[in-house]
């Protein structure tokens, strides 16, 4: 069974640096994608970053220039570096992984559990 096991959150001083990171256990034949999500209480899940299997990535505006997504294929394990923070930024964080367990198997996604960043003086 594919689970993410997300780690890094946190309290942050505003300016400040974190990376959260995100660890898939179980049997998979590859990763195809990650994406980092984020929530505020009573507000819908928004996108932040994608990394593509073709290697490219993309952000949100509202993070484009500050947050990086990379990923470690040896270990099985996707990073959000989140740079210059703003008390905006505080939010649960949702990594989301497209998983392809076996060859010739269509992928699929999976979820972490949330992480709380939380950005504050």
């Amino acid at each position: 069974q594919v689970q993410l096991v997300e780690s890094g959150g946190g309290l942050v001083q505003p300016g400040g640096s974190l990376r959260v990171s995100c660890e898939v256990s179980g049997k998979i034949y590859n990763i195809v994608s990650w994406a980092w999500y984020r929530q505020v209480f009573g507000n819908q899940r928004e996108w932040v970053a994608a990394d593509s299997s073709g290697g490219a990535t993309n952000y949100a505006a509202s993070v484009k220039g500050r947050f990086a997504i990379s990923r470690d294929n040896a270990k099985k394990t996707g990073y959000l570096q989140m740079n210059s923070l703003s008390p905006e930024d505080t939010a649960v964080y949702y990594c989301d992984a497209n998983v392809r367990t076996c060859p010739g198997r269509p992928s699929a996604d999976y979820w972490g559990q949330g992480l709380q960043v939380t950005v504050s003086s």
